[in-house]
């Protein structure tokens, strides 16, 4: 079954965010967009290059109204220690949660049970705190945060045009389809 527009389970966790830890949880998305963007373990070698483009690209997600929050097994500690020990992490200024509980990545599905890590995956959460886009790779597979933010910008149109659709490669400003009968057969 897939997790596409289903409800965040309730959910309280620590993070570590801007030189202190707080509190998450599902009250605390309530009313925005968020992205959560899980990732195997700190201290790796695909995670923080992930991380760091998310960081880059920080400050376009926060126009759109979008909170990031990454996620992995490890404890808040580790997420302290990292942020402050690698710079490509100490770019990191979104919430960086930790879930050594697990509970998180059970709950999006992608915890590897035998490992205790989670996969590569990420979730696009509307407003109402309904799972918009989800996508899972394997942990030898980078994303690239650029495309996260086109598909939220995406999530977002569909969002306030629910009779629209928003084609392959669709950017910002581009032509959108407004499905109908009269357009069967014609793309």
């Amino acid at each position: 079954m897939s997790l596409i527009n289903t409800q965040v389970k309730p959910f309280k966790a620590t993070a570590y965010h801007n030189g202190k830890f707080v509190e998450v949880s599902d009250e605390t998305i309530a009313g925005k967009w968020s992205v959560f963007v899980f990732y195997p373990a700190d201290f790796t070698f695909v995670c923080p290059t992930e991380l760091e483009d998310l960081a880059d690209l920080y400050p376009q997600f926060q126009e759109l109204g979008v909170e990031i929050y990454s996620v992995s097994t490890d404890t808040h500690f580790s997420h302290k220690a990292w942020h402050d020990s690698s710079p490509a992490i100490g770019k990191v200024n979104y919430p960086m949660i930790a879930d050594p509980t697990h509970v998180l990545a059970r709950n999006f599905e992608v915890l590897i049970e035998e490992e205790g890590v989670a996969l590569r995956g990420t979730f696009v959460v509307n407003p109402e705190g309904q799972i918009k886009v989800m996508e899972v790779h394997d942990n030898g597979i980078g994303r690239k945060a650029s495309e996260l933010l086109r598909k939220v910008k995406a999530a977002q149109y569909i969002a306030a045009n629910p009779d629209e659709v928003c084609p392959a490669k669709w950017e910002e400003g581009a032509e959108t389809l407004k499905p109908s009968l009269d357009l069967v057969g014609k793309i």
